[in-house]
């Protein structure tokens, strides 16, 4: 299913957890899920399950029903996730403007270290060159 940033529901930070254990993992059961889930956010089993349920509601996971334990496997990835999260947050906080978001975030970060402050030149670079 191709779909446009804006047709991307906004998952929840629960949501994102499922969302994370998917991709790690790829299709789970529900009771896969919970255990994982459970690592991060105690929260019963039925919990796990509306939860997922919900999540299939909204497009986010897929079903397969052919077993008679359910299988949930994300629908979105999470680069695309990644991508229409951080596009909603430029244009709500920081009015559209991207470097506005760059300038906040490397402003509020501690010092980095020499090889992250490498790969954010070269990133300069790349973008700089076209």
């Amino acid at each position: 299913m191709v779909r446009s940033r804006g047709d991307l529901p906004q998952p929840t930070k629960t949501e994102l957890n499922i969302l994370r254990i998917l991709w790690l993992n790829g299709a789970s059961t529900v009771r896969e899920v919970h255990e994982a889930l459970n690592e991060e956010e105690p929260s019963g089993y039925t919990t796990a399950l509306k939860m997922l349920q919900v999540m299939h509601q909204k497009g986010l996971v897929q079903r397969d029903v052919s077993q008679r334990a359910h299988v949930y496997n994300a629908t979105v990835s999470k680069s695309e996730t990644q991508s229409s999260l951080l596009s909603d947050l430029v244009n709500r906080l920081f009015d559209g403007s991207t470097s506005q978001l760059v300038l906040q975030a490397l402003g509020n970060s501690p010092t980095a270290d020499k090889l992250q402050m490498e790969k954010i030149e070269a990133l300069l670079t790349e973008i700089e060159d076209g």
